[in-house]
């Protein structure tokens, strides 16, 4: 009997999804955000929308281009490396438009997003607070737990 449990988990454990843990985007509770979707998303950490349902301005965030999280984030949504994006940022500065800020730590992303109106920023889940609102979770295939400690 106790072969068969075994047996029977192992199956269900094959049968999980392979990713290993989320990251959240948040923006602060005064913001709306209906019907976020990856392309959605995408388009806004990469200036390509602008203004969000109220009319306000969307001001998306970066974790620094050497954090893990990052990496894990624009490798999952936006399917290309931090590194890999210098080219295109340097273009859309050219045409007016300026990257995303950057935030040295999650407590600072916190902070930022849950004072400004139009912020969208990213964080694991195990730093999310009362401050800040989830509107969507990222999976990805990162192992990313062990940075639960840093804020």
């Amino acid at each position: 009997m106790i072969a068969l449990r075994t047996l029977i988990l192992s199956g269900l454990l094959a049968l999980a999804p392979a990713y290993a843990d989320d990251i959240v985007v948040i923006t602060s509770p005064d913001t709306p955000f209906k019907d976020p979707t990856p392309k959605r998303l995408e388009n806004i950490f990469l200036r390509r929308i602008l203004l969000g349902e109220s009319g306000a301005n969307w001001i998306p965030l970066n974790l620094n281009s050497d954090d893990p999280i990052r990496h894990a984030f624009s490798e999952t949504l936006l399917k290309r490396r931090p590194e890999a994006l210098e080219a295109y940022w340097n273009e859309q500065y050219f045409n007016g438009i300026a990257p995303p800020y950057v935030v040295a730590s999650a407590e600072a992303m916190i902070r930022f997003v849950a004072g400004t109106r139009g912020a969208i920023g990213y964080i694991l889940p195990c730093h999310l607070d009362g401050r800040v609102q989830v509107v969507f979770k990222v999976p990805t295939k990162y192992e990313l737990k062990g940075y639960c400690a840093k804020k």
